[in-house]
């Protein structure tokens, strides 16, 4: 499939998954998770959903939670509002690219204090 097309999908269920947290979600989870990416397949079978969130769990069990339990809740909320054949079937990865960023920032100004101390 047009790979414009794919980002064009990507980015729809990705505004209307932000959405439905924000405004529509019951579940604290959902409230605590903020949408950061989409990855849609060629053939729209499957979508991988990269979020971050501001709970103190762990991360894994973060992706279970959601992947298991709300995934599904998700896919017929977003099958209601875009319109495509098939909707595809969400799976939730924790974005680890803010805290690897935080990580080579903080090591950025320890090396800037090194520096300006000697």
């Amino acid at each position: 499939m047009n790979q414009i097309k794919l980002k064009r999908i990507g980015s729809e269920i990705q505004q209307e998954l932000s959405q439905i947290c924000l405004m529509e979600a019951n579940d604290s989870i959902l409230h605590s998770i903020t949408i950061t990416g989409t990855e849609v397949t060629n053939d729209l079978s499957f979508c991988k959903v990269f979020f971050t969130s501001t709970l103190d769990m762990d991360h894994k069990s973060l992706e279970k939670e959601l992947n298991d339990d709300t995934a599904g809740y998700l896919r017929t909320k977003i099958a209601n509002r875009i319109e495509v054949r098939h909707t595809p079937k969400l799976r939730f990865c924790y974005d680890n690219s803010i805290s690897y960023g935080n990580n080579i920032e903080k090591i950025l100004e320890e090396i800037h204090e090194k520096d300006n101390n000697n």
